[in-house]
């Protein structure tokens, strides 16, 4: 549903703006936990806006890495995830 995906990603991105601002890392949960008390729905949709985005920075940041030639260490495969969503 085109409305769902349009409101979950609006939120995210707005926390994420506010998290990379701020440094306040409990602005996602926060939210999350609150659109979840009237949509479950949303607030599932948003967690996976949520990660898709850090995700995202996580990668652009390592891209900037490269750019500017820093030396990058390869990376340890870990079989824990990275980000459980708070789940």
């Amino acid at each position: 549903m085109a409305l769902l995906d349009e409101a979950a990603t609006a939120l995210a991105r707005r926390a994420m703006e506010l998290m990379v601002r701020t440094g306040d890392e409990s602005i996602e949960k926060r939210v999350g936990d609150e659109i979840g008390a009237s949509s479950p729905t949303l607030q599932e949709n948003y967690l996976t806006a949520m990660r898709i985005l850090k995700a995202e920075r996580r990668g652009l940041l390592l891209l900037d890495k490269y750019d500017k030639g820093e030396d990058i260490p390869v990376a340890q495969i870990s079989a824990q995830p990275q980000d459980d969503g708070g789940h």
